[in-house]
């Protein structure tokens, strides 16, 4: 058996410091280069033909990595993609619905069960339907001038969307690599988590709050007891306990969770009775999975979204508690 400093050396004489696989390095290479030269042939489409949509149209249905060569032009991730077509599918706005020719690709589908759809699905309906093709091209064309995107994305994916990126505009295309860059840090910024809201709202009020388990759930239920968000104005003598649950993908961890907060609404009503339990439900990922939705808003008094009209119901919510609570 090795010594132990035996074993200490041979991590630091043999340590790789950064594993790769050369096999996996090669393939992945090659499908870089593929994206690049790609991108290469429609920059020089439309240098010689214009910028034209049916340059674009071509690149998604003829070319085997098209959507992901649009993609890494824009800066749209794929991901973001996906949930964007099922916003559409669920959503009824007639300009919208024009725009990506919706009648004719998304058809008998019933908006209480729409699940999304995988990268094979699209990529199919790419090579399948024109419409879905022309639509898809005219959102990163025209997505930015239409009113319901504009008021339902964030600014910074919205900026994604326009003919300068597609037209190869130097200028949109550091704009798009800052974006790539930035994107991690944007996601995981404290003002951009939808708690941050609530908490600030309470704040603003002068109000107080505290996060963490409560007493008397730890004393009586200490296997079912949950963190709960936000217990106003403290542990000691809670008046309102919310939760939040924004969801922007569905699982199938919604039925669960539905459950639990079920079960934590009786505990809170048998232990803290002058407590109004309330939740923050919100997101594609709560609208799609319509039965656990309402299994969901069972479980608390009231329920609120992060609408602006809600947020100013909240807010009176909590005027109301503590003005009548002096």
């Amino acid at each position: 058996m090795k010594s132990t400093e035996d074993k200490f050396q041979t991590v630091i004489k043999k340590n790789t410091f950064c594993f790769f696989n050369p096999f996996f390095e090669d393939k992945y290479e090659s499908y870089i280069t593929s994206i690049k030269e790609t991108l290469l042939v429609v920059k020089n489409k439309i240098e010689t033909e214009g910028l034209k949509k049916e340059i674009f149209e071509w690149l998604l249905k003829e070319r085997e990595n098209g959507l992901k060569a649009l993609l890494t032009l824009t800066g749209f991730s794929n991901e973001y993609l996906k949930r964007l077509i099922t916003i559409i599918r669920i959503v009824n706005d007639s300009e919208l619905d024009k725009l990506v020719y919706k009648e004719k690709w998304s058809v008998n589908e019933n908006p209480e069960n729409i699940k999304e759809w995988s990268d094979d699905k699209i990529d199919s309906l790419l090579q399948e339907n024109e419409f879905f093709c022309k639509g898809i091209v005219n959102i990163f064309f025209e997505g930015a001038s239409i009113p319901f995107l504009a008021n339902t994305l964030p600014l910074f994916e919205l900026k994604k969307f326009g003919i300068s990126k597609l037209g190869f505009d130097i200028t949109a295309m550091i704009d798009s690599l800052i974006r790539y860059k930035e994107k991690g840090s944007y996601s995981g910024k404290k003002e951009n988590n939808p708690e941050f809201v609530i908490e600030n709202l309470i704040e603003n009020l002068g109000l107080t709050f505290e996060t963490g388990d409560l007493s008397e759930l730890i004393k009586n239920a200490p296997t079912q007891k949950r963190t709960m968000d936000f217990i106003i104005p403290n542990k000691r003598n809670p008046l309102i306990i919310a939760e939040s649950s924004f969801l922007v993908t569905t699982s199938s961890g919604q039925g669960d969770k539905s459950k639990t907060e079920i079960a934590i609404f009786s505990l809170l009503k048998k232990h803290y009775p002058k407590a109004s339990f309330i939740g923050f439900v919100d997101g594609i990922g709560w609208y799609v999975r319509k039965g656990d939705l309402k299994r969901m808003v069972e479980a608390y008094d009231d329920v609120f979204t992060f609408h602006k009209d809600e947020l100013k119901r909240f807010e009176k919510l909590l005027i109301d508690t503590f003005k009548n609570d002096k």
